[in-house]
């Protein structure tokens, strides 16, 4: 048998479009990586995308790979990535067609061992620092016995049982739970929710906004309480109007909350311990204190009756003190009737005086002045308000006659600027009608060009120039003659119309006993085609 020559074996092999060889690929990478776990270094990193979803790399000493985070993934993840920070990825590889390369689908993040989170931990709490968070002027004072109590923790675990038992015993007091996860997916957002949650209460609301706010959670790993570490928890204990105490974990655990809040607890009981005091003690204290204030009034009382009788000893009698002022109110009486006829007589003498000048010539000629004094008087008023009226409407005229002058000056100025602008909307107006029957008329032209355009590209129109295609029974175009075996049922479309075919040979040889039929003339390449038309498909 002859061997084939390699042109035509490398002919012979089957021809793949991108998409399918991107397809292929696509299947063979997640098929054999369907779940993997890399440890790498984020690079690239720059926060979520604008639709959520989230694009970095992977890489170490050596490569990198790309990473995508999908944004339902992303919100459920309890570490963020960031930038620098090495972690343990754990998804599926795939590949992106539009770029011909492939990458990882994270489904899960984790830090690259305990050495990675204290990092990481240490870190963020240089970060916050620097903004002020964990400065000592923004803490507040706790209250010393406060009416009511907000707690964040968790419902279930034996915390929150902890916290009502001590302070029941101590000082029973209102006491309102938030209920959250402490641990785990969401955990850090819902204790931040509810920090945010108690400040947003209203003080003479069905619920009272608590005067102190407790957050609490047992101890733990540092993975276990790493959501008392996120940001968000951090930012919302500082923003707390309310004095806030941290509970969290046992004395050794040190959480970023810790810095924030007003006071650290070094557990939730010893946080119970510092919101409210000791009833009893508290009782017993008053009550020393209201015996020390009863002993020092009446010490004060006491103190001030002696003082009294040393001054009284020291005044005099209140005969001695009335003595002179008797002696002096007999000596005033004595001269009082003497005085008062001395008195009388002296006003006696000064009404006959002044009686001798009323005679009644005497009043009517003061009459008769005071008459003449009202009728001067009255003249000049009469005179003063003609002249007053006078000025006025003088005054009045002229300011009249500048208003109408100012009034045609602006109804004029007015006239002329509506004018200006009417002639301002008419070439307006036609500019946009120039403009658009322009832009019409290019958009006409696109649309042309654009249905010529396909007019030209459509196989229908290579057709109607002579060619034909030729599918077999299923409706597969054939591209090659060694694609056709003897027999093989064939549809052979023509510009007006389908036609039926067998071939009655295959590999593209005609049968031993046939006169082998002239070839067809082939088409002349157009110039600037760009290929040949024998083979359009």
């Amino acid at each position: 048998m002859p061997s084939v020559p390699a042109e035509e074996a490398r002919a012979n092999v089957p021809e793949w479009s991108v998409s399918e060889l991107s397809a292929a690929l696509k299947r063979t990478v997640e098929d054999e990586f369907g779940h993997v776990r890399v440890r790498g270094e984020i690079s690239g990193y720059r926060g979520p995308h604008s639709s959520g979803h989230s694009y970095f790399a992977l890489k170490d000493e050596t490569a990198r790979i790309d990473a995508v985070i999908w944004k339902g993934v992303g919100g459920r993840m309890r570490f963020k990535p960031e930038e620098g920070m090495e972690v343990i990825a754990t998804g599926r590889l795939t590949t992106y067609p539009g770029r011909s390369n492939y990458q990882i689908v994270i489904e899960s993040l984790e830090p690259a061992g305990v050495g990675a989170l204290m990092a990481l931990l240490e870190e963020r709490k240089k970060k916050l620092a620097a903004e002020g968070l964990f400065d000592e002027a923004r803490k507040q004072l706790i209250p010393y016995l406060p009416e009511v109590i907000g707690v964040v923790t968790s419902p279930t675990g034996a915390v929150i049982r902890d916290i009502l038992h001590r302070l029941a015993d101590r000082f029973p007091r209102n006491v309102l739970v938030w209920p959250v996860r402490v641990q785990g997916d969401g955990a850090a957002e819902e204790v931040a929710a509810a920090i945010r949650g108690f400040n947003a209460m209203a003080e003479d609301g069905k619920f009272r906004r608590p005067d102190l706010i407790i957050v609490a959670r047992g101890g733990g790993s540092i993975e276990d309480l790493w959501s008392f570490n996120e940001e968000i928890v951090v930012r919302a204990a500082a923003d707390s109007m309310i004095p806030l105490i941290s509970a969290v974990g046992h004395e050794t655990d040190v959480t970023l909350i810790d810095f924030a809040a007003d006071v650290r607890a070094p557990t939730p009981t010893a946080a119970a311990e510092m919101a409210v005091p000791v009833r009893s003690d508290l009782l017993s204290e008053i009550s020393a204190l209201g015996h020390r204030q009863t002993g020092a009034w009446l010490r004060g009382i006491e103190a001030r009756r002696t003082e009294l009788r040393a001054a009284a000893r020291a005044l005099q009698r209140p005969e001695q003190l009335l003595e002179a002022r008797r002696q002096t109110l007999d000596n005033l009486s004595e001269r009082l009737p003497q005085s008062l006829r001395a008195n009388t007589g002296l006003h006696h003498l000064r009404f006959s005086r002044v009686a001798t000048r009323l005679t009644p010539h005497a009043l009517s000629m003061r009459l008769k002045a005071e008459q003449e004094r009202v009728a001067r008087a009255e003249r000049g008023a009469r005179l003063g308000l003609d002249t007053y009226i006078s000025r006025r409407k003088d005054r009045f005229d002229a300011v009249s006659a500048r208003l109408a002058s100012a009034l045609r000056t602006n109804a004029q100025s007015r006239l002329i600027a509506i004018n200006r602008q009417r002639e301002r909307t008419n070439t307006l107006y036609a500019r946009i009608e120039t403009l658009f029957a322009s832009q019409h008329q290019r958009r006409v032209s696109r649309v042309e060009r654009a249905a010529g355009l396909l007019s030209a590209l459509s196989y229908h129109g290579v057709l109607a120039r002579g060619f034909a295609l030729v599918r077999d029974a299923s409706g597969t175009p054939l591209r090659a003659a060694a694609s056709i075996n003897a027999g093989l049922a064939l549809d052979i479309e023509f510009a007006d119309g389908h036609v039926s075919a067998t071939a009655t040979s295959g590999s593209g040889l005609p049968p031993a006993a046939a006169t082998p039929a002239p070839a067809p003339a082939k088409p002349k390449a157009k110039t600037g085609g760009g290929g040949n038309q024998g083979s359009l498909f």
